[in-house]
């Protein structure tokens, strides 16, 4: 008998326990939960348990994956309705539109967007899906499909983690019939939501120098597509979504509300549909973008999709938030929660930009260690004949004239006064007047008679090639051998153009796409397994390549080239939708920078406290006053660094709708927290509203310590109870005002 006409129901239910009860923000006290994948033989159910949410699907009877339910936690699989078959509305409504597969296909009457569509040899590109097997291994469940005639099939990997509230999907394509074929889609996962109206969707959105806007706007009848076409994350969409419901109180906002959340893990081109269907149906599918993509699979072949990370949260936009900060910082970053908080960083581009050399590093490293910096990194300038932007990209020898001696002399002095050194790197990319170009001009992607377009006067190599593959990991491996260097910062400053690979025979040029990443993901991999404590910093123009699948190979990315630190605050918001504290990298830089705004030193490093600290002045303008003022707040941070970097966050007041900006860390084990408070401007003499603090425990007392004396309450120590619910009064008076409060729970 044919899996599509078999007469069983299997129900796969991804279900979690109620967390216990608990105050608010705390992290959810350790208690025993069931196996995190459960097979119950009588039903023939099985059970992927978390803490967070509930996910369910079954096996209808024409054999099909359907979804059956994503949402806050069931306690009871008996509740589930069976995965039945819908019948016809018309000749225009057939059923297979009002049913949710779990993974559909592009075949029969489906005329949404489907999860995989693939052509054969003859023209031939019907695809429909039936179940045909399921596995589980620890916290691990690959479902199998299979095309109803063909040998051509899927395996669905879902993965559980149940401490964290997440699940993570990813499909692998193989062909098994003796036929060549072409996937012409390959999408990670469909994720159904609940049926009804009134969704609201987030997303984020921006350009270089403005990158993760956050925008809500309502979902109506339709698609509204989310991608990069651009061979990397972009600066333009993030691959996060966020989409909810509220309640009696009104639409979803920080800490109320139901909110469906994900990440996709790609650092290419990418896609995101968000569909509602005219049955009321809203859907998500995301994977690789079908833009210009053909990916043939030879008899044999597979394809895997990236993973597609989501969840739940009950808790509003804030929950949602906290649920993938913690998951990245411990599941997706190399070294998890064992890696080392971030340290405080000095780069030297905005002190010296091309024109480094031994002396003037020197001096700057000097400085920056007084401050209590602890990496210092040159940034761009020392290798080739990079005197400007016009050359030497791809010439990665350290230029003679400017480091007679090589790099040891600077790096032993940097390491003498107590900082580990880091080095600017942009692998990937070529100048027309270098060395390497002169000798390998076809290693660029190119279309051939076509033009090569430079953007910053620089090309793309074609890591997708094996040979530029090696020689890229070739010169980092060397880099890192004969010199101390802890710290890469990998740049990337283009977007693809002219995507063509000569090489390869022409159905295969478009392969192009996904062996790039891959390649450069191996790359990263490699160079941290030879070298164990190497880190990296993901960097591409700014945000331009920030992604759950990036950050499983780098401890941190560059937020922005904007540091502007008014213009941060809303940028940093956005951030803080998908990413977590620790791998923003935020810097303090000189004024006035990037839009000829001027703000005080302190509301600058205020901004930038609340990520993963860095300075980028040029320490040679500071004066005593500056210097003094940055050494006290490097000191600060390494006091809370652990709090802001490894806490929950909670987003108190929004740039985009206050005149006050207020964000609160709270420590994992609740002893610290963190208010920072930023206020554009006054007017009339107004007061600053009373910030309300979450996430503290009602009945113990904390000890209040104020950054510079603007906390107008006076009391040494205040309940959790009054501060969540009278809140902190600040004397915010002037434009671009600015203070921190620290709270420590003495009880």
């Amino acid at each position: 008998m044919r899996p599509h006409s078999r007469r069983f129901l299997l129900a796969v239910l991804l279900i979690a326990s109620a967390a216990p009860a608990r105050l608010c923000g705390q992290s959810p006290a350790a208690s025993p939960n069931p196996a995190a994948i459960r097979f119950i033989e009588s039903r023939k159910i099985w059970l992927l348990t978390t803490r967070e949410s509930s996910y369910a699907m079954g096996v209808g009877a024409n054999g099909t994956l359907e979804h059956l339910y994503w949402g806050a936690p069931l306690w009871r699989a008996d509740d589930l309705p069976a995965a039945s078959t819908a019948r016809d509305i018309s000749s225009f409504d057939p059923h297979q539109m009002l049913e949710n597969e779990e993974y559909p296909g592009w075949g029969g009457p489906r005329y949404y967007e489907p999860a995989l569509k693939i052509a054969r040899p003859d023209g031939n590109r019907d695809l429909v899906l039936a179940y045909v097997s399921h596995k589980t291994q620890g916290d691990d469940l690959d479902i199998a499909l299979k095309d109803i005639r063909d040998d051509i099939d899927v395996t669905l990997h879902y993965r559980v983690y149940p401490e964290y509230g997440i699940l993570a999907r990813s499909s692998t394509i193989r062909n098994r019939t003796n036929r060549p074929l072409t996937v012409e889609s390959a999408q990670s996962a469909t994720w159904n939501l609940p049926p009804g109206a009134g969704y609201q969707l987030s997303y984020l959105t921006g350009r270089w120098a403005a990158e993760t806007q956050l925008n809500r706007e309502p979902v109506h009848e339709g698609m509204k597509v989310l991608e990069s076409r651009k061979g990397h994350t972009s600066h333009n969409i993030n691959p996060w979504f966020a989409l909810s419901l509220g309640d009696a109180q009104g639409d979803a906002a920080e800490e109320n509300g139901r909110v469906w959340f994900g990440a996709l893990a790609w650092s290419g081109n990418w896609r995101i549909t968000v569909e509602q269907t005219p049955y009321r149906q809203v859907r998500v599918t995301g994977g690789l973008n079908t833009f210009d993509f053909a990916y043939p699979l030879k008899p044999g072949e597979s394809l895997d999709t990236p993973q597609f990370f989501a969840g739940f949260s009950a808790a509003g936009f804030g929950g949602a938030s906290r649920l993938l900060h913690r998951f990245e910082r411990e599941k997706i970053l190399p070294g998890g929660a064992g890696a080392r908080v971030r340290p405080v960083l000095y780069n030297s581009w905005e002190a010296t930009t091309f024109n480094v050399n031994e002396d003037g590093q020197k001096l700057l490293a000097e400085k920056a260690a007084k401050l209590g910096v602890e990496l210092f990194v040159m940034d761009d300038g020392w290798f080739g004949k990079r005197n400007n932007d016009r050359a030497g990209l791809g010439d990665w020898f350290v230029n003679p004239q400017k480091f007679p001696q090589g790099l040891k002399p600077l790096i032993d002095r940097v390491n003498q006064l107590g900082m580990d050194f880091g080095l600017w790197v942009e692998p990937e990319m070529v100048n027309a007047d270098s060395d390497l170009y002169r000798s390998h001009p076809d290693w660029v992607i190119n279309f051939p008679g076509r033009p090569r377009s430079e953007l910053r006067n620089q090309m793309i190599l074609n890591l997708a090639r094996s040979d530029v593959r090696e020689y890229v990991f070739g010169f980092l491996d060397k880099l890192a051998s004969t010199y101390n260097i802890r710290y890469f910062k990998w740049d990337m400053n283009r977007s693809f153009s002219e995507p063509g690979w000569p090489e390869m025979e022409p159905a295969d040029q478009r392969k192009l796409w996904v062996e790039y990443v891959r390649n450069l993901y191996e790359v990263m991999d490699r160079l941290r397994a030879r070298h164990p404590k190497l880190e990296i910093e993901s960097c591409s123009g700014g945000g331009g390549r920030v992604d759950l699948g990036i950050l499983q190979h780098v401890d941190e990315v560059w937020t922005s080239d904007n540091t502007e630190a008014f213009d941060r605050l809303r940028i940093q918001e956005g951030f803080s939708q998908a990413y977590a504290a620790k791998v923003m990298s935020a810097w303090v830089t000189d004024v006035p920078n990037m839009n000829t705004r001027s703000t005080p030193l302190q509301y600058r490093f205020l901004v930038a406290m609340q990520g993963a600290l860095g300075i980028g002045a040029n320490l040679n303008r500071f004066t005593e006053s500056d210097s003094a003022m940055a050494a006290k707040m490097i000191e600060i941070y390494k006091r809370i660094r652990h709090t802001v970097q490894g806490g929950n966050l909670y987003r108190l007041l929004s740039p985009r709708l206050d005149d006050v900006t207020a964000n609160e860390y709270v420590s994992n084990d609740g002893k610290q927290a963190v208010l920072f408070a930023f206020r554009h401007s006054q007017e009339y003499n107004t007061a600053a509203p009373a910030i309300r603090l979450r996430g503290l425990e009602e009945r113990a007392l904390y000890k209040l310590e104020s950054a510079d004396g603007k906390l107008v309450d006076k009391q040494p120590q205040l309940s959790g109870a009054y501060l969540m619910r009278a809140g902190l009064n600040l004397n915010l008076r002037g434009d671009f005002d600015s203070t921190a409060v620290i709270l420590d729970k003495v009880n």
